[in-house]
């Protein structure tokens, strides 16, 4: 008697949850098995940043970058050290202002860029009113 109740406590559980899963709206662009028919999605930069605003000679920083449907990434002037990722960052030593260039090219031949500059300052500067506090005490 309790192992029939329990299967048929079971079963229900089962089909209320599968019941309730169709309920979840779906996004119109959200695939869950696509054919083989389909063409590449599109190559997209999702982000590329400084892990600070500016940095001093001798300091380091990250350069983050993410990307999605890309057969190769490229960061310009650095050689060889980007590959296709979701999120990933590198370490840079920039010893003056750099402009980086993020280029990622898709399956399909498609490319993207997206650039960022990193400015090296001899001394960071410090906003006046912090100057100004500092030297009253």
């Amino acid at each position: 008697m309790w192992l029939r109740l329990t299967k048929l406590a079971t079963a229900t559980l089962i089909t209320v949850v599968l019941w309730a899963l169709t309920l979840i709206p779906n996004s119109p662009d959200q695939v869950w098995v696509r054919p083989l028919s389909a063409g590449p999605r599109p190559v997209r930069i999702l982000r590329f940043f400084a892990t600070v605003g500016a940095i001093t000679p001798g300091q380091s920083a990250q350069l983050c970058y993410g990307v999605e449907n890309a057969r190769m990434v490229r960061i310009a002037p650095l050689a060889g050290t980007a590959s296709p990722s979701l999120g990933r960052c590198i370490e840079i030593h920039p010893e003056h202002t750099t402009h980086y260039t993020l280029q990622a090219e898709g399956f399909d031949g498609t490319v993207v860029i997206r650039s960022i500059t990193v400015p090296v300052q001899d001394r960071l500067r410090v906003p006046y009113a912090t100057q100004q506090v500092a030297w009253l005490r």
